[in-house]
């Protein structure tokens, strides 16, 4: 069994990994510019990166080290990777942000992390935007994985937050919206809110033991299952 986890939004409860960066140097006002432009479509993820690679062309690893301990993490992931791989089982956290935060998780007790590749700290290399992912790539990587581990993509469980998520919610079946937004409604298994990893977990487990569900619409405020009418 593999388990996806996204990280911001999903394991970074309400934020993301450059919001966090940002708010450690003193560029939040500047981040949250090209939030806006981001979510309004004047950037994709590659223009996101190359501006960000351009705004912090001083950041150094131990801001970023900073910013990653004063993150509002879920409670429970060192706990939930420990269960995971004790069964047997493998976890890895895909998401867009950049490598030199997210490859902080590893130490958590994560399988593999992947993330969008950024030069080494501080910048002195332009940014390949062949590097940055996007939310297909989450399909592509882990039909990849499944490929390299011998799995089914029936054998995933995959757990976010919002609209990066959606191509991989649509191709798996086992799924877990994680205090998530409107992208995910009627695309999740479940849907759980709160701030326990652990809970969310505890869930997940919920649908590795029956068959592979079929789509559903999730309701309620902490989780729930419903059949879905598609």
């Amino acid at each position: 069994m593999l388990h996806v986890f996204d990280m911001d939004g999903t394991l970074l409860r309400g934020t993301t990994a450059n919001l966090e960066v940002a708010r450690q140097i003193g560029t939040l006002a500047e981040l949250t510019d090209l939030e806006v432009r981001f979510a309004a479509g004047e950037l994709d993820t590659k223009g996101f990166s190359a501006a960000i690679r351009a705004l912090w062309a001083h950041l150094t690893p131990a801001a970023v080290t900073a910013a990653f301990a004063a993150g509002p993490w879920l409670a429970g992931i060192e706990e939930v990777c420990a269960d995971i791989r004790r069964r047997g089982e493998r976890s890895v956290v895909i998401t867009m942000s950049p490598d030199f935060f997210a490859r902080q998780l590893l130490p958590l007790g994560f399988d593999q992390v992947v993330a969008s590749r950024f030069p080494e700290l501080p910048f002195t290399r332009p940014l390949d935007p062949a590097n940055v992912l996007t939310p297909q790539d989450k399909v592509r990587i882990v039909e990849e994985l499944c490929a390299d581990h011998g799995l089914a993509v029936e054998d995933c469980v995959a757990y976010g937050d919002s609209m990066s998520d959606a191509p991989l919610f649509r191709r798996l079946r086992r799924t877990v919206a994680v205090n998530a937004d409107h992208h995910l409604a009627g695309l999740a298994a479940l849907t759980y809110r709160g701030t326990s990893l652990s809970e969310a977990y505890a869930l997940a487990r919920t649908l590795l033991a029956r068959p592979a569900p079929d789509r559903v619409a999730p309701t309620g405020d902490q989780a729930s299952r419903l059949p879905s009418t598609r």
